[in-house]
This record gives structure tokens, C-alpha cells and sequence, in this order.
């Protein structure tokens, strides 16, 4: 029983512990002008961050809420927007609640999560 408790216990860290997939792509945008007959050049870079929230969800939450978010040891996510904000996803992510832990998706990973979540109505 111990070993099984034990085995359970370091899959399920294994699990949440996986890497998000976060496709980040780097742009540079180069403007050029004239200050007293002198060419001047400014560059600036951006970054884009392409987050797929239903990928991560996958990796981080299907050991707790079901491959489909159905529930399972945790509650049904299926139809979470319909009960919880935007901004009070990101809290219990963030903070953690009840047998949640806190943490488990932070930054671009947390936003993109709470928003698709959000949207399950």
C-alpha cells in the first residue's frame, strides 16, 4: 500500500512537473531618419509569445481533473468560466486551493490558462 501511495505520489510530481510549451519568436524592426542631414538608425526588438493553454492544461492538470476535465480528484473544469472570472482562475492557479497547489503554470503559461479556462461556459 505504501509503495502504490509512493508510486502514485512521484508520477503525479513527475507529471506536474512537466514543461509547458511556450513558442517564442524574436522580431527586429529597424526605422530610419534624418536628424540635422545625419542618418540615424534605432532598432528595436520584440518578442511574441505564442502560449497553447490547452496543451499545457493537458500536461499540468489532466492527472487531477480527467483527461477531459470531467473531475476526477480535483473538480470538473468543464464548464469553470461559467462559475469563476478571468482574474479568479488565476488566483487559485496562482495561490493554490483546497488540494490544489499553488504554482503549477506561472507568467504567459498562467494568463493563457486562466483566459481559455475562462472561456469553458
Amino acid at each position: 500500500m505504501k509503495k502504490a501511495l509512493l508510486a502514485m505520489l512521484l508520477g503525479s510530481a513527475l507529471v506536474m512537473g512537466a514543461c509547458g510549451t511556450t513558442n517564442k519568436t524574436t522580431t527586429t524592426e529597424t526605422k530610419t531618419g534624418t536628424t540635422d542631414n545625419t542618418a540615424t538608425t534605432e532598432k528595436k526588438t520584440t518578442e511574441t509569445t505564442k502560449v497553447d493553454a490547452e496543451a499545457i492544461t493537458k500536461q499540468k492538470c489532466i492527472s487531477c481533473h480527467g483527461n477531459d476535465l470531467s473531475g476526477a480528484v480535483g473538480p470538473d473544469l468543464r464548464k469553470i468560466g461559467a462559475t469563476l472570472s478571468e482574474d479568479q482562475i488565476k488566483d487559485v492557479l496562482k495561490n493554490g486551493k483546497g488540494s490544489m497547489p499553488a504554482g503549477l503554470v506561472s507568467g504567459a503559461d498562467l494568463d493563457a490558462v486562466a483566459k481559455w479556462l475562462s472561456e469553458k461556459k
